[in-house]
């Protein structure tokens, strides 16, 4: 269940937006003020922000506090539809800007879209024309499928993750194996030369690197 810090100054809008919001599944965590807000965000953790810009205490700037401190996404509400608001709510951090008042189902899709969209990122690791699904496992590139066995989908996710960084061999031995013996160590240059292959195989832009006393990097060529 998905967890959203509802913060409005206006009670009426925020239990009307909490009903919706409760309707849809969604747990609420609620506050009035910026620092009623920032208490809040001590002891619950938090999946996505609806954030009024008409705080007492300052709405756009929390926007900008919060998007410096946290991760999750924030959708901004605003009686103004001037595009100069806009343009101050999006350059303080916000993720999308709403416009109240407004139909509550509107309110329950962009928390879902937004919801959608950071689920997705984190479900997708993408370097070059690579993409690893860390949900299903599998690997594609150019969108090609790699067929990856489950040792090559590890090894190739961690060096995705640190694309164009090396990674020591110890840390893929460790990683893979959870050691460091002499015959993983073989084991790990028999899957590198696999992978090597399947890269090779679906594009020439793609490569691991092996760097002499380190370990190895995920490269374009």
């Amino acid at each position: 269940m998905y967890s959203i810090l509802l913060v409005e100054r206006e009670s009426a809008a925020q239990k009307r937006h909490e009903s919706a919001l409760r309707a849809h599944g969604y747990r609420l965590i609620q506050a009035s003020t910026a620092a009623d807000c920032r208490e809040m965000l001590r002891w619950h953790p938090v999946d996505l922000a609806v954030l009024d810009t008409a705080l007492p205490d300052g709405g756009v700037a929390l926007c900008r506090e919060l998007k410096a401190r946290y991760h999750f996404p924030i959708l901004l509400i605003s009686n103004r539809a001037e595009s100069r608001y806009v343009v101050e709510g999006l350059r303080a951090g916000a993720d999308d800007y709403l416009v109240t008042p407004c139909d509550t189902e509107v309110l329950v899709a962009r928390v879902e879209a937004r919801l959608r969209q950071e689920e997705n990122r984190s479900r997708y690791i993408c370097y070059g024309g690579l993409k690893l699904d860390t949900l299903s496992g599998c690997g594609y590139l150019d969108g090609h499928d790699l067929l990856l066995t489950q040792k090559e989908f590890t090894l190739l996710l961690l060096l995705a993750r640190r694309a164009e960084a090396v990674v020591s061999t110890q840390e893929v031995l460790r990683e893979i194996w959870s050691g460091g013996s002499v015959s993983d160590s073989r084991a790990l240059w028999t899957l590198i030369s696999r992978l090597r292959r399947k890269l090779k195989s679906e594009s020439s832009h793609l490569e691991i690197s092996s760097k002499r006393g380190s370990g190895y990097a995920l490269e374009q060529i």
